[in-house]
């Protein structure tokens, strides 16, 4: 049986947004880690940005992640944005609505420029 890997990668910019980069895949075994690593000390972020380049599968264990994760920070008045969403993950935001509610930007710049000009 073929066990998923999940890296994850985070920053927090000079404007204080968090930046997660993920690389592998996003199922039961791995939300965990990335849900874990959208939790900072204080308990949630106000500001990220997702990078998905490297993510080469994602499931609904993810998106759940992706919806907890998005109503953590529109509640304190922050947002949420992705970047670099491979075709298969742009496919299932879409399939179950996310892509209405989050934005999708193609590159981490593009993502940042946006939200902090917001």
């Amino acid at each position: 049986m073929h066990q998923a890997h999940l890296t994850v990668t985070r920053h927090t910019t000079a404007d204080g947004v968090l930046v997660l980069a993920l690389a592998g895949e996003i199922d039961h075994t791995t939300a965990d880690t990335f849900r874990q690593a959208l939790t900072v000390d204080d308990g949630s972020f106000r500001h990220a940005v997702i990078d998905f380049r490297d993510v080469t599968f994602m499931d609904s264990s993810g998106i759940n992640v992706l919806v907890a994760a998005n109503n953590a920070a529109q509640t304190g008045g922050g947002w949420l944005g992705l970047a670099h969403t491979p075709a298969r993950v742009r496919d299932l935001l879409h399939i179950v609505g996310l892509d209405d509610v989050l934005p999708l930007y193609p590159t981490l710049n593009l993502a940042l420029e946006a939200q902090n000009a917001a």
